[in-house]
């Protein structure tokens, strides 16, 4: 289904930077479908202020479902405007953002019962939580929805600090819409750094709705202008 990718949520030492712009792109697999993403964040006081920032996100992804004992592969593209606002409290941070959702999606064979079929604008809305309770743990959890086919995608991961390298823990989520849904666990990379780009990586088991299972693979990057 289609989902709201996003970004690692802060910085892995903490410090500050100058930039107003992070740009963000990646792509997620298993053995039913998945999606390829990018995009980009603009914060006009500076990525590490409080206050407003805009979200721009384009998406495309394949997945399978079960409909009257066919199996039928559908297709979507995303593209959201999302404003939103940045609120850091000591080692707490929060986005939040909402704006236009334009969706189409392809189905093969066609679906006429499929409510998603065509063209579509709807309302999206999102939140980003990242916090540190302690210097080498971290806790992170997104949440993103669409009034377009009750799309929606929830996240929750945990952290360790690696040689203040990266983070690495576990990792849960579960995504789908009106007639779809799936659901992970497994352990993900944040943040580690490679010159100006930052890695995520995850990996893990996946089952959805129409009782297919494997293994995902997710790898994820972005820089910070």
């Amino acid at each position: 289904p289609l989902t709201d990718p996003l970004p690692a949520a802060s910085q892995l030492s903490g410090g500050a930077y100058p930039e107003k712009f992070l740009y963000f792109s990646g792509f997620d697999l298993w053995r039913s479908g998945g999606s390829f993403y990018g995009g980009m964040q603009w914060a006009p006081g500076g990525l590490n202020q409080d206050g407003f920032t805009l979200k721009l996100l384009i998406a495309e992804g394949t997945y399978r479902y079960l409909a009257g004992g066919t199996n039928i592969r559908g297709t979507g593209l995303l593209a959201s405007i999302l404003p939103g606002w940045r609120v850091k409290r000591d080692n707490i941070e929060i986005k939040i953002f909402a704006g236009l959702d334009l969706q189409n999606h392809r189905f093969s064979p066609d679906d006429p019962a499929n409510g998603l079929r065509g063209d579509h604008a709807g309302l999206r809305v999102g939140a980003d939580l990242w916090w540190e309770p302690t210097p080498n743990l971290m806790i992170a959890s997104s949440v993103s929805g669409s009034t377009i086919g009750t799309n929606f995608n929830i996240r929750g991961a945990a952290g360790w600090r690696v040689e203040d390298r990266f983070w690495a823990g576990p990792e849960i989520e579960t995504s789908g819409d009106q007639v779809y849904r799936q659901y992970r666990i497994g352990a993900h990379v944040t943040s580690l750094k490679w010159s100006a780009f930052e890695w995520s990586l995850g990996a893990g088991y996946v089952e959805d709705n129409s009782h297919r299972s494997g293994l995902y693979g997710r790898i994820s990057v972005l820089t910070r202008r």
